[in-house]
Formats: structure tokens, sequence, C-alpha cells
């Protein structure tokens, strides 16, 4: 019997140990996430300022400066399609201070598109939210004699290789968006990439470039000004801000886009941080302020996840968009 005492003894004393352990490690998550934030955060967006991403990067981060307690500082880093502002955050310390805007490139296509990365998309971050969920939108230079997606093919076919397309980068969304309207429609046209969206839509503005297919937020000032039409929307029905705007699945069956921006964070984060990231996100992108500033700025509309359901879909995305690549045999070096 004394036998059996110490070993229920020594299992108590486990059990209670292990408890102890488990309390403690509590305690520490908690008192990480009420310690966090105290210094101001920085949030990455990839890519130049002016583009899409950009606006509603800046649009965001206010609100979610005061939701925090401290601000939140936009720094664009773009270039490589994204991969270099990515990778700094991928090389950022696992504290929650330094936030990803993402957009599908970084860490939905670009793995397809590019024979390396300086990161690796599963492995070294973690998803908090969603943010926009919206489509893009095609537009091109006024000058050109095209009012429509049919008229636009029916002239690509007869100038083969004159037509030309702008992007914010080789395998951005407005790259592939480009590429899946060629192969789909059956014709040709040049790419011409750009650092950013800004610059882009800038050149087709200047009629230096055919179209774009791309962000409706910088386009609104191009087209109230006359300098660019849009001809179509790349969502499965029309846009709410265009509602006199055809898709482009009315002149190509089951043509569509989605366009999804994300908040991560680098992997080994706390997750009472990243938790906290996520709730102040949902409580942001509720306010219906923001909404209309959004709207208003034609942005796609906010829409908050959980990091669980961020991340099934950024495997999802990733899935549909590899296999676009590998049909069309897209590779960005």
């Amino acid at each position: 019997m004394a036998v059996i005492r110490g070993i229920s003894g020594t299992r108590a004393t486990r059990r209670a140990l292990l408890a102890g352990i488990a309390g403690i490690a509590a305690w520490q998550r908690a008192a990480v996430a009420n310690a966090y934030p105290t210094r101001p955060l920085r949030m990455i967006v990839p890519f130049a300022p002016g583009g899409g991403a950009d606006l509603a990067a800046r649009l965001v981060a206010e609100p979610l400066g005061v939701a925090l307690g401290q601000q939140v500082v936009i720094e664009n880093r773009g270039g490589a399609g994204g991969t270099i502002g990515t990778a700094a955050v991928a090389q950022a310390p696992a504290d929650g201070y330094t936030l990803l805007y993402g957009t599908p490139g970084p860490l939905i296509t670009n793995r397809h598109l590019m024979a390396s990365l300086p990161y690796d998309p599963d492995r070294d971050f973690a998803p908090v939210s969603l943010l926009t969920r919206g489509a893009y939108v095609m537009a091109v230079h006024r000058d050109v004699p095209a009012r429509s997606v049919g008229e636009l093919i029916a002239l690509a076919k007869a100038r083969p290789g004159e037509l030309s397309f702008a992007s914010s980068g080789m395998g951005a969304g407005s790259h592939l968006s480009g590429e899946l309207l060629c192969m789909q429609a059956g014709i040709r046209m040049a790419h011409v990439p750009y650092r950013g969206t800004g610059p882009a839509l800038q050149d087709v503005a200047a009629g230096r470039v055919t179209m774009s297919i791309d962000s409706y937020g910088p386009m609104v000032p191009l087209l109230e000004g006359g300098l660019l039409r849009a001809i179509a929307v790349t969502s499965a029905t029309r846009m709410a801000e265009l509602p006199q705007i055809p898709t482009i699945a009315e002149t190509i069956p089951g043509f569509e886009i989605g366009v999804i921006n994300y908040v991560c964070v680098r992997s080994g984060t706390p997750e009472p941080i990243v938790r906290q990231l996520n709730q102040a996100l949902v409580r942001v992108l509720a306010d219906p302020e923001l909404k209309a500033r959004m709207q208003t700025a034609g942005s796609s509309p906010p829409v908050s996840s959980s990091p669980e359901e961020l991340g099934a879909l950024l495997r999802s995305e990733s899935a549909k968009w590899g296999e676009v690549i590998r049909r069309a045999g897209i590779r960005a070096g």
C-alpha cells in the first residue's frame, strides 16, 4: 500500500506541477497582451504610394491607432511584386509592432510566380484579419476606340500585339488579370509592369499604355477627369459604385476576379497580441464612418475575419491562382 501511495503522490505532484506551469504560461500571455502596445506600430505596404493598397491602408491605419492607443505609421516598401516589403515583415521581431498590409501577391501568387522567395508564405506569417474584399476595374485611355469588352477584344484581334496593359508589377493582381483576359479572350497584348498602381495608371492616363485592370480607388480622379474610361469590372455581379459598368463575365462567361487585402504579422507573435489586433480590426472595420470614407475613396468594402478564416482563404486563393499561373506559363523571375 505504501508503494501505491507513493505512486499516487508522485502523480498528484506532477499534475500540480503541470497545472502550475500552465497557470504561469497563461499569466505570462495575459501580461503580454495587457502591456501591448506601448509604442507606435508600423504597417508595411509592400507597394509604392498612390496605389489601392496604400490608399486603403492609410484609411484603416488612423482608426486602428485610435483603437490600440498608439499611432500606426504607414511605411511603403515597393518593388519585386511586393516581396521586398513582405520580407521586411518576415525579418522583423515577432512582437506585433510590424504589420503587413497584404494583397494577393505576397502570400498567395508570388510563390507560384517566382523561383524563390526571401520568406516562406506559410511558415513566416501569422494571419490577423481580412481587411477588404472587392474587384478590379478595367479602364482604357480616353482615346482608345473601344467602349466595351467586346470592342476591346475585336480591336486587339485586329491589331495583334499592338495593344498593351499596365500593371503594378510582375505577378501583381493587375498583371495576372490582364494575362487571364488575354487567355480567355484569345488575344495578345503587351504587358508593361510598373512599381505600383499609381505610376501604372498615370501612364495609361497619359496614353503611353492602352489599358489596365486594377483597383478602382486610384482610378477615381482619372475617371472623373476624363483621362480614363471604365468599360468593365471583374466581379461576378456589377459593382455598387459603378452600376452602369458591365462585368467582364457579361462578355466572357465565367470570368471573375475577386480582390482581397488583409493583415498579417510575423509568425511567433504571441497569440494574445494576434487576438488583440484582430479584435481591434474587427471593431474598426465595422465602423459605418470608415465604411463611408472607404466607399467615397473608391476602396473595396471593408470586411473583417478571424485569423483562422483568413488563413483558410489564403490557402484556397493560392490553390486557385496557382492553377491559373501554371496553365498560362507565367513566371516573374
